[in-house]
């Protein structure tokens, strides 16, 4: 193998996808095809770590083993015959040998996830829908209005006769007088949705929304007609539409660095810093995603990424029991990410990392700047004075950031995940953009939601985050361990004056879903046994400190509830298994049940103690929308923490410099430079 082939752990290139897809398109010539998704499929773990080993060694040699060159082809395959449904396909193709190694067709209990092509056929088949056109007009919107579409998985399947392909569209109206492409149209909702059979390319029907409040009937008596829209009025967000215009006494706050970053990048996916080392990736279903994280030549993390989120809504009025999203299981976030845009998204010296999605027809899309490096001061790192003699030593927190942005419709997600100079891994959430609304009488108000906006009503909802955290903690055998911080009974002999505290572990001895408890301060330690901490005589290991935020709401017996079983506990723990990426399993998309999730993974019952673990932390935000939400949202942060405990001999912070900012000024309060 010349020692010029990819490493296992890049992604695809333009050319290898192109290769891929014609490899597919040769293998069935006379099949009508058209392309999902092109990604690297995930080696085999054992292949893989072999290569790895051989590779942090020392050992690696250009006719070394490698991991076969795989890509995953996920596609649609037209039948002739007009009543047979399309296939869905999910192939492999060997990239080394030229060879399509698998050919999958997806069960029919199942739906494959969406592309944004079946979104843009949903948008023309409602603009083409007379049906449609006769129920918009029946509410005399005012001149220069006109419809916006804004497609939405069906959600939880609800009809009889099987799992169909529907889409939904959520309607409103945008206020084109202004001539701004981006005046804001969810100020003006239309109390309607209609329903897409994808299989029959038409708008089946149109769901009648009830526009009442708290007392009113849950389904509208009849449907609404007349104008809809008089008692809404605008609230726009961009800054050329704002009736007093932005701030003018913001002065600039620069982010500079005059000797260039700290990070180094090789292959264009190696990533080192500060002792810390690891490459990142990116696929359209997970966005970026971290391999391979060593710190100080010592294995942490075999691999790091976000696997699901789901967004089930409240408002008990039908539809919106199906009102539930999986944004990164309904079809991937790959066409949702954003293109960063150097001094607005990251600050400072940036390097960008590019994706590379497919079209429909099966060729390389470049998605430019998908990823984010950056690194960020988080204030003080530590600091100690000496009182007795005055001095102070205090260091910056500096931290390396791998960010990706994605936009979903109306929201917006900032993912971050961020190693420190201590050895630290935090994976950070930033849920922004406008709440999703929905018509509201005038003067009405609702138990379900808030009206943020006349006439919009922001209905409750969550966003409930999974995190999948495969730990190599000195190595592939971990053992999990909840700790505990208990009060211990007054004692004679052992706890005389009762102040004692007892520090409680208890190994996870089979897979499981546990919860957080910060009455007890439960933390779960991700141990190597095998190795103990020459200071402490411990088990070297990390730590993750659960969010102890709420669980999913929806009643338990509700098909919300059953679609995201991993939203019933805060952390789930599972024995490796290879392809086993998806916390609320590989086909959420319209299903009525989590299959192939955590719930299905944990009643294996397998083995822990000292096996190949893997973590799923689930955390979220109950959003009960407010006022200062609209018309976009400040960032509400979430935070999961990835911390060393007895894996080091001391803070591996304590040796960064001490030195002072030499650019910083002293003000006197006012808006000018004092004269020092």
């Amino acid at each position: 193998m010349a020692h010029s082939a990819p490493h296992p752990l890049s992604p695809l290139t333009g050319e290898e996808t192109n290769r891929a897809s014609d490899l597919i398109l040769q293998s069935s010539p006379k099949e009508v095809i058209q392309f999902r998704m092109i990604y690297r499929q995930e080696p085999k773990k054992a292949d893989l770590t072999a290569f790895l080993s051989l590779e942090h060694s020392g050992s690696l040699r250009p006719d070394s083993p490698r991991p076969p060159r795989l890509a995953a082809v996920h596609y649609v395959r037209a039948h002739q015959a007009a009543d047979r449904k399309a296939d869905e396909i999910e192939a492999v193709v060997d990239l080394d040998r030229g060879l399509v190694v698998k050919k999958d067709v997806v069960g029919t209990e199942y739906l494959a996830g969406l592309s944004t092509w079946e979104f843009d056929i949903l948008v023309e088949k409602c603009e083409e829908s007379s049906v449609l056109s006769e129920r918009v007009a029946q509410f005399a919107l005012p001149e220069g209005f006109e419809v916006v579409i804004e497609p939405w998985p069906y959600g939880g399947m609800d009809q009889p006769g099987g799992v169909r392909r529907y889409f939904q569209g959520l309607v409103y109206a945008v206020d084109t007088r202004s001539g701004n492409p981006d005046s804001n149209f969810y100020a003006f909702p239309l109390p309607i949705i209609p329903v897409m059979d994808f299989e029959k390319r038409e708008i089946v029907r149109i769901d009648e929304l009830a526009t009442g409040g708290a007392g009113d009937d849950l389904v509208p008596a009849a449907p609404r007609t007349g104008a809809i829209l008089d008692h809404c009025a605008p609230a726009e967000y961009v800054p050329e539409l704002l009736p007093g215009g932005t701030r003018k006494d913001l002065k600039p706050l620069s982010v500079v660095q005059p000797e260039g970053p700290s990070f180094s990048i090789k292959d264009e996916s190696l990533v080192e810093w500060q002792k810390w080392r690891f490459r990142v990736s990116f696929n359209p279903r997970e966005g970026a995603v971290i391999h391979d994280v060593y710190y100080d030549d010592r294995s942490v993390l075999y691999r790091l990424s976000m696997s699901e989120m789901t967004v089930p809504y409240a408002d008990p009025r039908p539809p919106f029991h199906r009102k539930q999203a999986f944004d990164f299981g309904d079809g991937g976030i790959g066409h949702a990410v954003n293109n960063l845009t150097l001094g607005c998204d990251c600050l400072g010296v940036i390097k960008y990392f590019d994706g590379v999605l497919c079209t429909p027809e099966g060729k390389a899309e470049k998605t430019p700047r998908v990823i984010c490096l950056h690194e960020q001061d988080n204030g003080i790192g530590w600091k100690h004075t000496n009182w007795r003699t005055g001095r102070a030593v205090s260091t910056r927190r500096r931290e390396l950031v791998v960010q990706f942005i994605i936009t979903l419709a109306n929201y917006d997600y900032i993912f971050n995940y961020k190693f420190d100079q201590a050895g630290a891994i935090n994976v950070e959430t930033r849920a922004t953009g406008i709440v999703s609304v929905v018509n509201i009488d005038a003067g009405k108000t609702a138990p379900w939601g808030t009206v943020v906006n006349p006439g919009a009503l922001a209905q409750n909802h969550q966003h409930i985050f999974c995190v999948r955290i495969d730990p190599a903690i000195d190595g592939h055998e971990n053992t999990v361990v909840q700790n505990e911080s208990l009060p211990a009974g007054m004692d004679a002999r052992t706890n005389p004056h009762g102040n004692l505290y007892e520090v409680r572990d208890t190994p996870l001895l089979t897979s499981v879903g546990v919860d957080a408890c910060p009455e007890n301060n439960r933390i779960f330690k991700i141990q190597n046994l095998a190795k103990k901490n020459p200071i402490s005589g411990r088990p070297v290991g990390y730590k993750i400190n659960p969010p102890p935020t709420q669980r999913v709401l929806a009643n338990p017996g509700s098909t919300q509830a059953h679609r995201c079983l991993f939203a019933q506990h805060h952390l789930w723990v599972t024995k490796y298994r290879d392809g086993e990426l998806y916390a609320a399993g590989e086909y959420p998309l319209s299903s009525k049940r989590e299959a192939g999730g955590v719930a299905d993974m944990v009643a294996r019952n397998d083995d822990l103690l000292q096996q190949d673990v893997v973590l799923w932390s689930c955390f979220g935000l109950t959003h009960n929308p407010r006022v200062e939400d609209w018309p976009v949202m400040p960032v509400e942060i979430m935070e999961l923490h990835i911390s060393p405990v007895d894996f080091f001999t001391a803070n591996p912070a304590i040796n960064v410099p001490s030195g002072k900012d030499t650019t910083s000024e002293l003000t006197s309060g006012c808006c000018t430079r004092p004269k020092l």
